[in-house]
């Protein structure tokens, strides 16, 4: 269908905001054998600034908001998946990419929702997925959706189920928590470095394995806030979400376990018959 990538091969980074997508793609993009976005001039180096074929998140909400919005959700049937469109995003994406690389990265938070809107017009490609607790998600981003709590661990678990749905279709993906990244981060990206084929990384990037605690003690304290608790919606909350949480690697009622699950890690070969 695209005969211009038969010398490459697309590394799409997909997350929701504030999930260390961008932690990810700094790293990764700095490996010899990849290319990837670096002063661009956009907001962190996002792929979806840098085309003007398929809309960013913005119109559907933003950050915390745009998985409300059904149509932010693309797929191989969307009508803009056409090979038209592929050769007009590769040819802006290319301005910014090393041509003489093998592998050209692009990340962008939609991406998690649109992984087989992006392989239908990339076939082939290689997506990395980033989770991160619902619960950090959501006060992390708070001051940039102008949500509430509630609203934003919903968006979070609608989008993560989305893509949970959206993976059996896909040929070959790598899912990582972000919580296990930064505990492990040698070992996570070893194992995603083997995966594409390359070889291994090291990174002097400093990497913060507590960043979610500042989150988990303010949603420790919102639980003895009377106003949050009845008036918001929050008491509720742990009941209500436990099974998704737990569906999803995590858990809301203790929250900084996580659970096991077996699709983490690289996946090849899963892809249904469409």
């Amino acid at each position: 269908m695209v005969p211009f990538l038969d010398n490459h091969q697309l590394v799409f980074i997909g997350g929701l905001h504030r999930s260390g997508t961008s932690l990810l793609h700094e790293i990764l993009r700095d490996h010899p054998e990849i290319s990837g976005f670096s002063d661009t001039g956009v907001t962190q180096d996002e792929g979806m600034f840098l085309q003007n074929v398929y809309p960013t998140a913005k119109p559907f909400g933003g950050p915390g908001r745009f998985g409300f919005d059904n149509k932010s959700f693309m797929d191989e049937d969307h009508p803009l998946a056409t090979e038209e469109n592929a050769k007009k995003i590769f040819m802006e994406w290319g301005k910014h990419w090393k041509l003489n690389k093998k592998y050209l990265m692009e990340k962008s938070p939609p991406d998690l929702v649109r992984t087989r809107f992006l392989q239908k017009l990339f076939p082939h490609s290689l997506f990395i997925i980033v989770l991160r607790h619902p619960v950090a998600v959501a006060y992390a981003t708070k001051k940039w959706a102008g949500s509430g709590i509630p609203s934003l661990i919903e968006h979070s678990l609608r989008c993560y189920e989305r893509f949970m749905t959206d993976k059996a279709y896909l040929n070959k993906f790598f899912i990582l928590r972000y919580e296990d990244f930064v505990r492990e981060p040698e070992k996570i990206l070893n194992s995603i470095t083997g995966w594409i084929g390359i070889n291994r990384i090291q990174t002097n990037k400093p990497i913060r394995s507590d960043i979610n605690k500042k989150y988990f003690l303010k949603w420790e304290e919102d639980q003895t806030n009377f106003v949050k608790q009845i008036l918001l919606g929050y008491k509720d909350l742990p009941e209500k979400y436990q099974k998704r949480f737990n569906n999803l690697g995590y858990c809301i009622k203790d929250i900084e376990q996580l659970m096991p699950v077996a699709w983490l890690g690289p996946n090849s070969d899963n892809k249904k018959n469409i």
